[in-house]
């Protein structure tokens, strides 16, 4: 499985197009369209260099993870957006991209990822929790999963996840 390149300001609109096309057959076009809204250009413009992109030998986004370091706390690092191309989902490609994301985060001295995802989406919470995440305490659950309400405003309900980057697992991805 090719390693996947830092990723730079010039990838923005092959980024978003990835985002309309693969998450078209889940969505309307109207609604892949606000899910790419997800992924302004100001965070490859701010955070290229700890996000992560994936091609193919002829230079096409195969997959994509935009993710950053906490400004504010020092331990911790942030996965915001990761996309697969719907051909190769389940085969190991977004693993491939968190653990290089977990590797380059603990070379920088963090101990600590966090995402989120919305309460519906039991793929993304199925996927983070086999990828050593906890859900952190909400304030209610749905389906036996904790959830935060009105995390993102009235309405927008999310699970918060956290996964420990120390001892073992740290060793683990920095030694690939």
């Amino acid at each position: 499985m090719p390693d996947p390149r830092q990723a730079r300001v010039s990838d923005h609109p092959a980024l978003v197009e990835c985002v309309q096309t693969w998450w078209g057959d889940s969505r309307t076009p109207q609604q892949a369209r606000e899910l790419s809204l997800l992924l302004p250009k100001l965070f490859l413009q701010f955070f290229s260099g700890t996000s992560l992109v994936r091609e193919d030998e002829a230079g096409a986004v195969e997959a994509f993870l935009v993710g950053f370091y906490s400004g504010d706390n020092g331990h911790e690092a942030y996965i915001h957006f990761v996309g697969v191309d719907p051909r190769l989902r389940g085969q190991g490609v977004a693993r491939g991209l968190y653990e290089a994301f977990f590797r380059r985060a603990a070379e920088a001295g963090r101990t600590e990822v966090r995402a989120i995802t919305s309460p519906g989406n039991t793929g993304s919470i199925a996927f983070h929790r086999a990828m050593g995440f906890e859900c952190e305490a909400g304030d209610r659950e749905v389906d036996g999963v904790p959830v935060h309400s009105d995390y993102d405003g009235r309405g927008q309900a999310r699970v918060c996840f956290r996964k420990r980057l120390d001892g073992a697992a740290v060793r683990a991805f920095t030694t690939r």
